[in-house]
């Protein structure tokens, strides 16, 4: 163990900090694409001209997403306390963080693939409907392959607005990198404190971003 400088932060507290932030990262992810990216191919299929309209699906799904996601995450954050406590328990700490951020990160995911799906093109649908595929079949071998590339960058994009937001989750004590800025950083006066975690958010984004892209690029040639 040792300390950083003059910093009253040691290297077993930011490695701590460092392992909550991926921890809180990697499982708000997984359950805000198994809610978003469902999410996401309905407000297309059942969106008007989509291959299973449905208005009244579209109607309810698409204004929910809206006002979620026009909702800043601290706000978000804040607002949902008591559902986070009746989940997990608790509104501190890294489990109090994951629920706010599953719920920021799911409609949000849900733009996102939307998005990607629209970009498909037409023929590529109209081949599926030639070819007598279900619906389930044109979504699975045909939209979700065509634009798979896309997606990749969409959840590239998704996991580094998801480390911005852990971040923010320090500001009421929920634990990683973020927390340790505020408590050490801000609330101590610690300069130190507060350059080593945003350098090492920094580096942390372009990694993802780096591997993100190469991740597309290399699905796009094949």
């Amino acid at each position: 163990m040792f300390e950083f400088f003059d910093t009253a932060i040691t290297s077993d507290q930011f490695l701590l900090a460092l392992y909550d932030t991926l921890l809180m990262v990697s499982i708000s992810l997984g359950f805000g694409s198994l809610l978003g990216i469902p999410l996401g191919i309905i407000l297309v299929t059942c969106r008007p001209g989509g291959i299973l309209p449905n208005p009244v699906v579209h109607q309810v799904i698409n204004p929910i997403v809206n006002i979620l996601r026009s909702l800043p995450f601290i706000i978000l954050l804040i607002t949902i306390l008591p559902l986070t406590r009746w989940l997990v328990g608790t509104t501190i700490g890294t489990p109090g963080a994951i629920v706010p951020l599953v719920v920021f990160i799911a409609p949000y995911i849900a733009r996102l693939v939307e998005s990607s799906l629209l970009e498909v093109d037409d023929g590529i649908l109209e081949s599926a409907n030639a070819m007598g595929a279900s619906v389930l079949q044109t979504i699975w071998h045909f939209m979700l392959p065509e634009a798979a590339s896309s997606l990749i960058l969409a959840l590239t994009t998704a996991t580094i607005g998801l480390l911005g937001a852990t971040a923010m989750a320090g500001t009421v004590g929920g634990g990683g990198i973020g927390d340790l800025a505020i408590t050490y950083g801000y609330q101590r006066f610690d300069a130190f404190a507060t350059l080593s975690t945003a350098i090492v958010l920094i580096i942390i984004v372009q990694l993802l971003q780096t591997l993100g892209t190469r991740f597309a690029r290399r699905i796009r040639r094949e």
